[in-house]
């Protein structure tokens, strides 16, 4: 929960900002049976008064930062401030997640960072599943500004064969829209969510042609990243190649990295009983 005490003024205009931002969206883009309660997606700040260390802590696709708040808590409970932006489009709808680009996302972790800085004088990123590709992408577009990055279970490989087709899907959709024949579109998927009290049960396939952007522009940079590193993945997952996890390790050039593989056979491996084994690594 958010705690006001010893935060400066700027720190919590900034935490104002992103919360009226999400109310705003919430209200504009709400969806009966769809649209999740607020708190889901409402990002927030662990600010822990006795340290000058921080994570900012990113949750993955069609998800919100409730997805990673026992992990927050976790971190907030071994002396860490944690901050957990949400990314545009998220605890929303799928509809408006639909409109977002792989920017918005970038922009929305980058203004948790400004938040986060506010309070620690060292932070390390770390994200799960897309909010991993996007950990990944900032240690990249900003040198020399965090001390680690963790990523766990980073889409660079789906397994899905559907997944293989979606930006011809997706160039389809677009064509057929301006062409007003509606009819012939598949603009979601559906969502078979792990958690499915936080996550989206419609899944964009233009979001799904948004990831796979962003982590062709990461994978070619990973060399670039030499800050410690921790890189972990469940061995089953079904939705992302552990193989993903391997080709992100091999290619980081940090000689301060760490491979760990989880044996778990859904892709969230971050809450519940497993997700206690993923935080002791992370520890």
């Amino acid at each position: 929960m958010l705690s006001n005490k010893g935060i400066s003024n700027e720190c919590q205009a900034l935490v104002m900002l992103e919360q009226g931002l999400f109310e705003q969206e919430y209200r504009d883009c709400y969806l009966a049976g769809e649209t999740k309660p607020s708190k889901i997606g409402q990002p927030y700040l662990m600010h822990h008064r006795e340290s000058k260390k921080g994570v900012l802590l990113i949750h993955g696709l069609m998800a919100a930062p409730e997805e990673v708040r026992e992990w927050a808590e976790y971190l907030y409970a071994a002396g860490y401030s944690v901050y957990a932006p949400r990314m545009a489009g998220h605890g929303t709808s799928a509809t408006d997640l639909s409109k977002k680009h792989r920017q918005d996302w970038d922009a929305s972790v980058a203004r948790g960072h400004e938040i986060l800085k506010h309070c620690c004088d060292s932070i390390v990123i770390a994200g799960f599943s897309t909010g991993a590709a996007v950990a990944l992408q900032q240690v990249i577009l900003n040198p020399n500004v965090f001390d680690g990055i963790i990523s766990i279970s980073a889409p660079l490989k789906f397994k899905s064969f559907s997944a293989r087709f979606a930006g011809f899907v997706n160039s389809w959709n677009k064509a057929c829209l301006l062409l007003g024949v509606t009819s012939a579109t598949k603009l979601y998927a559906t969502n078979h969510a792990d958690n499915p009290h936080i996550n989206y049960l419609r899944c964009p396939v233009s979001s799904v042609v948004q990831i796979q952007k962003l982590m062709r522009s990461v994978v070619v940079k990973l060399s670039t990243i030499d800050i410690p590193s921790l890189i972990m993945h469940g061995i089953d997952d079904p939705k992302v190649d552990v193989a993903s996890a391997k080709e992100i390790f091999k290619r980081i050039s940090s000689p301060h990295k760490t491979y760990r593989e989880i044996d778990h056979h859904l892709h969230g491996i971050i809450r519940g009983e497993v997700g206690l084994e993923v935080f002791k690594e992370v520890g």
